[in-house]
């Protein structure tokens, strides 16, 4: 049987083999040497210190940013967090050391590379694929403020209250860091403050909460109150 229309079977086979690579590259962490008192940087901060428009963060901390060459993980944080492709990146180092502003940041091949590199260098912060081990180094979360107020809640699952706690009018608040993907699900709990036991049965059920999707991942500040009496 004679295939008529040959350039669509190719343009869907080339759609279907890119697929997994489009879903690796948006998945990415952002890791930083364990000499960084920080654990959570703004998108804004992130961007200014990759485009060596600072050497520090807030704090006064030191930071080197280490890039990777090419890849599919080094095209998704410069679209996601340098809002950049790769050839407008060049073009603005170029400028950038051609006027003596500043030389072209460590460029390294591999996430491997990356890590090593983090790992033994004190300030330095590059990114990598959530699938890469993070030995040696430690995971930032990148905070947007601007998408935070972006980011509703659609679905809310409430917390189940221990009878036991609630028979002997134990409650209280209990805050929680939740880190929301950009597809609206919850990646990440971590407990801030507030009564521990209360805290498993509240983190269980923010797990389960869906928000409104957004252009990168969200760090959000949540409180859920344990009241005995209701």
């Amino acid at each position: 049987m004679k295939i008529r229309y040959p350039r669509i079977f190719l343009a869907a086979a080339g759609l279907i083999i890119f697929a997994p690579l489009t879903a690796f590259a948006s998945d990415i962490k952002v890791i930083a040497n364990p000499s960084l008192k920080v654990d959570t940087i703004p998108a804004a901060e992130l961007k200014s210190v990759f485009l060596e428009q600072r050497n520090s963060l807030a704090d006064g901390t030191h930071v080197e940013p280490v890039l990777e060459k090419s890849g599919p993980v080094h095209d998704a944080f410069l679209r996601q967090y340098l809002g950049r492709t790769e050839d407008d990146l060049r073009s603005y180092f170029q400028a950038m050391v051609f006027s003596g502003r500043g030389p072209m940041p460590k460029e390294l091949r591999s996430d491997a590379e990356v890590v090593a590199y983090v790992a033994k260098t004190r300030g330095a912060i590059g990114y990598i694929s959530a699938e890469t081990s993070t030995e040696g180094v430690k995971t930032l979360t990148v905070v947007n403020t601007q998408d935070s107020a972006q980011r509703k809640l659609i679905t809310r699952v409430e917390p189940d209250y221990p009878e036991t706690l609630k028979r002997l009018s134990i409650g209280g608040t209990v805050r929680l860091q939740v880190t929301i993907s950009p597809k609206g699900t919850v990646e990440t709990v971590a407990l801030l403050g507030g009564n521990p036991i209360l805290s498993e049965s509240a983190e269980a059920a923010v797990k389960r909460w869906i928000y409104t999707p957004g252009p990168s991942r969200t760090t959000l500040e949540v409180s859920i109150s344990f009241d005995p009496h209701r």
